[in-house]
């Protein structure tokens, strides 16, 4: 990595792997298992491994929130997977997830162990599976799947980009950061402007595409990731401020941003999860 205005890239790059700050460890340019670990198993037949990041949260809040419906087969078994001690390159995880990303989650109830990865990927199988949390209306489940995978493809500028270059890149590069800001407030202003109308992001129904933006968006509007808010100048955001609010309240949710945290203050942490007794002694 170079400060220099006027450098060039080589003809061939190469990997230094000791560049790239914080996590100089855990990121390189090849794909596939580093070390052998089996990982563990739980007597839940769905059995996730991830950690209390938003993609995480995702999972883990679809999970209490269909436990909150009543739907029993939505117990699980959550397993912490250290990102920055490379549990992701291990070679039961990467069995499950080939990309070494969290979250990564594995069904048992099926015929034979089906194995899910990729965020949106697991939310869209859960509301199938238990027949909640997405439009049944044909007219509305495309609104829904829309910005569900709007999230997908947006949330990569707000994390890999703004949130890189913001908080945790070697030294500030101005390019990067005046770049993705930029693109991270214009993505806050459509959704500011979608909730200007609508309760939820589909319409006064909560959806998967409300439990996928959230971890994200709503919690960089209340300041809690990347703590950005004032400099995003947040608070200009009304409509989402309010929907990010009145999502931060929901107990699934508050239950679900604790599994598989090991951060922060000690009653809002759950390294693992088991059953609904786990949370006896936390803040839900």
């Amino acid at each position: 990595m170079s400060e220099d205005n006027n450098y060039t890239p080589p003809k061939v790059w190469e990997w230094d792997a000791q560049n790239g700050g914080q996590w100089s460890k855990t990121n390189r340019p090849i794909a596939g298992a580093t070390h052998e670990k089996v990982l563990p198993k739980g007597e839940h037949p769905l059995q996730l491994h991830s950690l209390a990041t938003p993609n995480g949260q995702k999972v883990t809040i679809m999970l209490e929130e269909l436990l909150a419906l009543g739907k029993s087969g939505a117990e699980y078994d959550a397993y912490p997977i250290s990102i920055g001690e490379g549990d992701q390159f291990g070679s039961g995880f990467v069995e499950i997830n080939p990309n070494s990303k969290i979250p990564a989650m594995v069904d048992h109830s099926t015929p034979s162990p089906t194995r899910l990865f990729e965020s949106g990927a697991i939310l869209l199988y859960l509301a199938e599976k238990f027949g909640e949390f997405l439009p049944k209306d044909a007219n509305d489940r495309p609104e829904c799947l829309s910005w569900l995978f709007w999230q997908m493809g947006s949330a990569p500028y707000l994390g890999g980009g703004f949130g890189h270059f913001y908080k945790y890149a070697p030294f500030p590069i101005e390019y990067c950061i005046d770049r993705f800001t930029m693109e991270t407030k214009r993505q806050l202003d459509v959704l500011d402007k979608h909730l200007e109308n609508n309760q939820y992001m589909c319409g006064d129904e909560y959806t998967i595409a409300d439990i996928a933006i959230w971890p994200w968006y709503g919690q960089v509007v209340l300041n809690v990731v990347y703590e950005a808010a004032e400099f995003l100048d947040a608070q200009s955001y009304t409509h989402l401020n309010r929907w990010a609010n009145e999502i931060a309240k929901r107990p699934a949710v508050v239950r679900g941003k604790m599994v598989n945290r090991s951060w922060g203050p000690e009653d809002e942490q759950l390294p693992e999860r088991h059953s609904a007794s786990d949370f006896d002694t936390k803040k839900t």
